[in-house]
């Protein structure tokens, strides 16, 4: 199972890092792939913890990838780590073993402490389709312009339907990123 979350690390002088991340859960481990180069690879193999925020604010996956990562934090509770104030809950995990690989390494974790901080009320259709859109943002530069345009054209309708003004602001500062990509590829 893949759990969508924001993933807070950082590094040896405590500056932290949030980065969406499809976190991959077998059993009682959490493994984290992040790509080479990354500053969660780098801030995880140095500290060897991390925190795994669930969070319902779609801004925050949006803004990451867009610049805009400056998101209230406060101390986890028993691991040297940083914890999204909107996380409805976090799971704090400490790196337990290392698959190391050129491009993705696995990074086995396991939970220290867990806690829920309010109810998770479920998404709405746009609130998925903007997770959807911030996976489709941070793949760009893999996928064709036929590729993009389908997954665009598609998760515009239950955004139309459904989205309220934080899932509207997410979904604009994500679309400029698609529309300034489109245009280089077009001009090209």
């Amino acid at each position: 199972m893949i759990q969508e979350t924001l993933v807070t690390t950082q590094n040896l002088a405590n500056v932290a890092h949030i980065a969406p991340m499809g976190i991959h859960v077998q059993a009682d481990e959490f493994i984290i792939l992040p790509f080479r180069p990354s500053t969660t690879l780098d801030n995880l193999l140095a500290t060897r913890c991390a925190v795994l925020n669930y969070c319902d604010d779609v801004r925050i996956f949006a803004g990451c990838l867009t610049g805009r990562r400056d998101w209230p934090l406060r101390a986890s509770e028993k691991i040297a780590g940083q914890v999204l104030e909107a996380a409805l809950a976090h799971t704090e995990v400490e790196l337990i073993r290392v698959e190391d690989d050129a491009t993705r390494p696995k990074l086995f974790c396991r939970a220290v402490h867990s806690v829920t901080h309010a109810p998770f009320q479920g998404f709405n259709r746009a609130q998925f389709a903007v997770l959807e859109l911030a996976i489709l943002v941070s793949r760009l530069h893999m996928l064709p312009v036929a590729k993009i345009q389908s997954e665009l054209q598609y998760l515009t309708i239950g955004f139309t339907k459904t989205a309220g003004a934080r899932e509207q602001e997410a979904w604009e500062w994500l679309m400029t990123v698609v529309d300034a990509h489109l245009a280089e590829v077009n001009h090209v």
